[in-house]
């Protein structure tokens, strides 16, 4: 009876937290590029931003993942905002366009939103060093080449989460799909290795915190290994959680096993192992 007790309690808290989600639409005077989708085809590239009741200056831009193709809106994007409400965090979804054809579309709008998070960052009371990317699978994918090919210090996030993400476009390790999506079918060697996340690392790579699982079928873990070595390498600070059993795409879903490791892991972090 006390658990029960305890979890409609804290169940409570986090519906006090919930709240809708103020949208802001993210090329308001028209996008630099297209992905040329009609308009029934099309995202619209938007924002969602959940500011924190009692914020502490951090934001979260959230990238969720659907291969390139479409977004796992829910339990890899909205189903977190009072999670991450609760830690004082303001949290932000990017509802990115499809490349469809044009590799530079989701990461132009990458960039675009933490140009504008930036830019409004005192309408939610946010520290512009602060500013985090995160990604789950395809969207780790574009977190993490935000993480390591932004164009300018306006648009490089200052840490990144990464979930279950595809980083590399080797066809021996990379997931399909997502590649053939973004890059194509036949790309050439260039696009090959210039979409492959763990090559692109450099010193101005931010600090990291990534978690998957070994059984995860869909993106191989030789993905994240990759990545987690080149971070080292470069000495980038990372936080790296391998779990034995889930699979692919397990985002904020309550039948993931690990579920109270990951976040417990992710929110210590936030709180006690970053470096600014």
């Amino acid at each position: 009876m006390k658990k029960l007790i305890l979890f409609l309690a804290f169940a409570s808290t986090l519906s006090l937290f919930a709240q809708k989600p103020i949208e802001i639409p993210l090329w308001p005077d028209g996008a630099p590029n297209s992905n040329h989708l009609s308009e029934d085809q099309s995202y619209d590239p938007v924002l969602f931003v959940y500011p924190a009741p009692d914020p502490n200056g951090m934001a979260i831009i959230m990238c969720p993942g659907g291969g390139y193709t479409h977004l796992a809106m829910n339990h890899e994007g909205h189903n977190m905002a009072s999670w991450f409400n609760t830690q004082g965090i303001t949290y932000i979804i990017l509802k990115y366009r499809m490349p469809n054809g044009n590799y530079e579309v989701p990461f132009s709008d990458a960039e675009q939103a933490i140009h504008t998070i930036r830019a409004r960052a005192a309408d939610w009371q946010i520290r512009p060093d602060r500013v985090g990317i995160m990604g789950a699978s395809a969207g780790g994918h574009l977190a993490s080449t935000l993480a390591t090919q932004h164009s300018s210090a306006a648009t490089r996030p200052d840490f990144q989460i990464l979930l279950y993400p595809v980083i590399t476009m080797d066809a021996e390790y990379t997931h399909a799909g997502s590649r053939g999506n973004l890059i194509g079918e036949s790309p050439d060697t260039h696009l090959i290795a210039a979409y492959s996340n763990e090559l692109r690392v450099n010193e101005k790579t931010p600090q990291a915190f990534i978690v998957l699982s070994s059984d995860d079928k869909a993106v191989p873990a030789e993905n994240t290994i990759r990545y987690y070595s080149s971070l080292l390498q470069h000495d980038i600070p990372v936080s790296l959680h391998i779990y034995p059993t889930g699979g692919h795409g397990w985002g904020f879903r309550d039948n993931f096993t690990y579920k109270r490791q990951w976040t417990e892991e992710l929110e210590k972090w936030l709180r006690e192992g970053l470096r600014f």
